[in-house]
């Protein structure tokens, strides 16, 4: 009875050992580095940016290459990943090429894409191309820096659109708690 006390309680020393320095090592970054599941399936070549500063509602079109690097067909749907010292993120999307959210991406094969976007919010953005592919993740491409300048613009909210969603959403909910109570707790 004594050593398995022990034991516990030398187990759990270590693991709040461990969780503590862990908690002190400085965090690793890299930009630029895709995550490593996916560019073993698909590598994102070639990325350009058709400009680095934009006034607010100009359109930035990125573009590049995937390249599939296994032997098996995929699907995938691309965006773009922003970050910026704001909130805001704003883009809207005006053109994907290849047409469509999601598209095959052949075995072996190297696909051309674009995507056009207008720039609504001024501010220093950092983009990547992003590709999801099925059942295995998110990847980014190199990205570039993009200095955004001007004055917001601001789109009417679809409050129609929300209206449906929270339907939907609500709906789903209800049903799952209907035919399953057991397993929302």
């Amino acid at each position: 009875m004594m050593q398995s006390k022990t034991l516990i309680v030398t187990a759990l020393a270590t693991v709040m050992v461990l969780s503590a320095v862990v908690a002190y090592l400085p965090a690793a970054d890299a930009h630029g580095v895709q995550a490593q599941l996916q560019s073993r399936f698909v590598r994102i070549d070639n990325e350009q940016f058709s400009d680095n500063t934009l006034q607010t509602g100009e359109e930035l079109t990125v573009s590049g290459q995937l390249k599939s690097l296994v032997n098996r067909d995929l699907r995938g749907w691309l965006s773009l990943f922003s970050e910026s010292e704001n909130a805001g993120n704003r883009w809207e999307f005006l053109a994907r090429d290849p047409p469509g959210n999601i598209f095959d991406i052949p075995a072996g094969a190297t696909v051309d894409y674009a995507i056009t976007v207008k720039a609504l919010e001024p501010a220093t953005y950092h983009v990547h191309t992003q590709l999801n592919v099925e059942h295995i993740g998110p990847g980014l491409g190199r990205g570039q820096t993009v200095v955004v300048t001007g004055e917001p613009i601001l789109k009417p909210i679809p409050y129609g659109n929300i209206v449906y969603q929270c339907i939907l959403i609500g709906a789903g909910l209800g049903v799952t708690f209907a035919t399953r109570p057991w397993q929302v707790i």
